[in-house]
């Protein structure tokens, strides 16, 4: 039992390096040996743990992805009506972004596509699927503009992140005022007038 806490501890460790490394240096620019000495580890050792560079990028993608993901669905408001289920999706996001920096920069602000795996593609597609699924329901109802659900999800992704983006750049300080201003604008670009 003792040994398998560890190798938990010990994964959990490697994790963590891996996200400072691939967040201050991109995928391609992290090299196995630096993660393993910012983990404390031996080279050797994380292969024990993580076949790959790859394998260890997807294993953290998948983490921080599965976090976000479980924090919108379990705080979704399904029977609420769509401005409500909105605003709830977008402050869970915003608090995840503002609790977690590092994994949202590392989850947003990187391109990932050439090294993600089948598994983690999925999960990058879970969250906006689900997200285009509730726009869909209220396009059909009239309450969101007709068009694409993709294109207005990635509108409003996009806007999310660029927020985000100029907050961890001392641009754009986030208060509840300036958050509530960004939800109500993004909810604007969607919402049937």
């Amino acid at each position: 039992m003792a040994t398998d806490r560890n190798d938990a501890d010990r994964r959990e460790q490697i994790l963590a390096a891996a996200l400072e490394c691939f967040v201050s240096k991109g995928f391609h620019g992290t090299a196995v040996p630096e993660v393993a000495r910012k983990a404390g580890l031996a080279t050797g050792t994380m292969y024990h743990y993580f076949p790959s560079k790859q394998a260890l990028v997807n294993a953290l993608f998948r983490k921080w992805k599965e976090a976000v993901a479980a924090r919108v669905f379990l705080k979704f408001p399904a029977a609420a009506p769509v401005r409500e289920q909105f605003r709830a999706m977008w402050g869970e996001m915003a608090d995840f972004a503002l609790t977690h920096p590092e994994a949202f920069q590392f989850l947003e602000l990187h391109h990932h596509r050439s090294y993600l795996d089948a598994e983690s593609l999925a999960m990058e597609h879970r969250l906006k699927d689900f997200a285009g699924l509730i726009v869909g329901q209220a396009q059909g109802r009239g309450e969101v503009k007709a068009g694409s659900t993709r294109l207005l999800m990635e509108l409003v992704f996009g806007a999310f992140t660029g927020m985000m983006r100029a907050h961890y750049d001392g641009l754009v300080p986030l208060t509840p005022a300036v958050q509530a201003l960004a939800e109500q604008a993004c909810w604007d670009c969607l919402a049937a007038h």
